[in-house]
């Protein structure tokens, strides 16, 4: 297949549907605007797998997302979008950058949930941009920000309370955005451990990427965990 996009986590191919693409889940681990950098073996199959249950989840619920299935243990059928380049963060509760950048309390609830963009450029290192910034930069129309934004809500309540029934709080996590051909606006990219922040209700441990990023060790474990209680949920 003709690649058409390598990122740090997954690799895009064209297939013979013009409309239609395959992702490729790769097993680099990378934090702090790929700063740090390592190989998890097998955390591209955990990711394509919880992601593709995810997907599943919101499409049932009414969110339109680009996930068409799981093709095989690395890699999904999705639609080929174009991503609005901004990445949307839902916090529900406060932890990572912003309690460094506000001087709020670790675990400090945030109700209702709060959204922040970041502009999607790694040069830069990614970042945070207002509702003003992406209209004057043209990454998005009023009526795009307004339409991400509810898209960016429902899933944080779906997700929730999903996780809620296999004890795991969904702390913060973020969003890609992509245009189909018909112009009508998708969740892409991924949702997974490496872009979600899970806590395990019961114990508090980080069932995340923040694993690989504070140097807790386990990333593996706890992505299987997540896996693990996803599938007996769905099933």
């Amino acid at each position: 297949m003709e690649k058409l996009y390598e990122g740090k986590a997954k690799i895009v191919y064209k297939t013979e549907e013009p409309d239609k693409v395959v992702i490729y889940f790769k097993d680099e681990a990378t934090a702090f605007n790929a700063q740090k950098k390592d190989i998890i073996e097998g955390k591209g199959i955990l990711n394509n797998k919880i992601s593709s249950i995810f997907f599943n989840l919101l499409e049932k619920n009414g969110i339109p997302t680009h996930f068409i299935k799981q093709l095989s243990d690395r890699e999904m059928l999705a639609y080929k979008t174009t991503i609005i380049p901004v990445e949307v963060v839902v916090r529900n509760l406060a932890t990572g950058s912003i309690v460094k950048r506000l001087g709020i309390t670790e675990k400090t609830p945030f109700n209702p949930p709060l959204i922040e963009f970041y502009l999607k450029n790694d040069q830069l290192g990614d970042p945070i941009i207002c509702y003003e910034h992406i209209l004057a930069l043209g990454l998005a129309t009023e009526e795009d920000i307004k339409k991400i934004k509810e898209l960016a809500f429902k899933v944080n309540q779906v997700l929730k309370d999903f996780l809620k029934n296999i004890d795991i709080i969904l702390v913060d996590f973020k969003l890609e955005f992509g245009k189909k051909d018909d112009e009508s606006i998708v969740v892409a990219d991924e949702i997974s451990p490496d872009t979600c922040r899970f806590w395990d209700a019961k114990s508090g441990e980080r069932m995340d990427k923040d694993r690989f990023r504070l140097n807790l060790g386990d990333l593996s474990k706890y992505y299987e965990e997540v896996l693990r209680r996803l599938e007996g949920e769905k099933s």
